[in-house]
């Protein structure tokens, strides 16, 4: 196993006020890393500034923190102050997040993904020397920016990347990627273009499991969530990009159609369990372990909801 075991916070199902004794846990059940993630519940620094004090060995991510819905110079800051918070202990994941994040939800168009992202990760890397920072990027200006609170070692920066334009860049100029809804055997695919920017690229993902026995009912959760994701454009395409055209067009035409009950049900029994790690908590963990064996330096467990408690699922994964 990688010396690295995260969890993706806040947990569903328990108040964020009262997570504290279950981060506490998570070092003696062999849990390294914490790592949020920002769509429409927490933001994605809070609940890791609550466990950089709940878990003072804790390292500490974003996965991720969306380019286009903070500033350059306010994403910068609250890289910093958490940076400065937990001195080495923090890592800033960046990427695209989607088009119904950034444009129905922010009200921001979605325009050059890829040059966004680079944009921002070449910001950053400025911003955290401390100097200041007068630069025309292809697609925002920054006239004179000079971060005030600058952290006593700069974080490491990862992309969240899908498919081969991204994970390049991931790879030449980040200090590696995150990855999000695949199979081990697809990050077989995925990780050859991050290690194109040299050795030593962190390889983060995150990982859906169900730790429960009932196949029927982890199927059923693992069908709604990737019906849920995979019709977003940037993961459809990815799926395309991977292979999954023929075994995922009978759901992407039911979506078309508005006939949400048949496109979740038209997903192969196949997809769910490649996709979505699930029975016994050994059996978990083993699956978790083939994502390492296939080039993941950081694996971050994702719960999903199946009935079990989530205290009681971080212990059931635990080390």
């Amino acid at each position: 196993m990688t010396s690295r075991y995260g969890i993706t916070i806040p947990f569903e199902g328990i108040p964020l006020a009262e997570q504290r004794s279950v981060i506490e846990s998570l070092p003696d059940l062999g849990y390294t890393d914490v790592w949020s993630a920002e769509s429409h519940g927490a933001d994605a620094f809070t609940p890791l500034a609550l466990s950089s004090v709940w878990a003072p060995s804790l390292r500490l991510g974003t996965a991720i923190a969306p380019a286009y819905t903070r500033g350059p110079a306010t994403l910068a800051m609250c890289a910093a102050t958490l940076a400065a918070a937990a001195p080495g202990r923090f890592v800033l994941g960046v990427g695209t997040s989607s088009n119904v994040i950034v444009e129905r939800w922010n009200d921001i168009p979605f325009v050059a993904p890829y040059a966004k992202v680079r944009d921002t990760v070449r910001f950053l890397r400025a911003a955290f020397t401390g100097e200041k920072v007068t630069q025309a990027y292809e697609t925002f200006a920054v006239k004179g920016f000079r971060l005030g609170l600058v952290p006593p070692e700069p974080p490491p920066i990862l992309v969240a990347a899908l498919r081969s334009g991204m994970l390049k860049l991931a790879g030449r100029e980040a200090d590696g990627a995150i990855l999000n809804w695949l199979s081990p055997d697809d990050v077989r695919t995925v990780a050859p273009y991050v290690h194109e920017g040299g050795p030593g690229k962190e390889i983060a993902a995150r990982i859906f499991v169900a730790p429960t026995t009932d196949a029927e009912t982890a199927r059923t959760v693992a069908k709604f969530a990737i019906a849920a994701y995979m019709t977003v454009p940037v993961y459809r395409a990815f799926h395309e990009w991977l292979g999954r055209t023929e075994v995922l067009q009978p759901m992407w035409d039911a979506w078309a159609a508005g006939d949400r009950k048949t496109a979740v049900e038209s997903i192969p029994d196949s997809v769910a369990d490649e996709l979505v790690v699930h029975g016994a908590p050994e059996h978990c963990r083993e699956q978790v372990q083939a994502y390492v064996e296939a080039g993941v330096t950081t694996p971050i467990v994702a719960l999903l909801p199946v009935g079990v408690p989530a205290a009681d699922a971080v212990k059931l994964l635990g080390r």
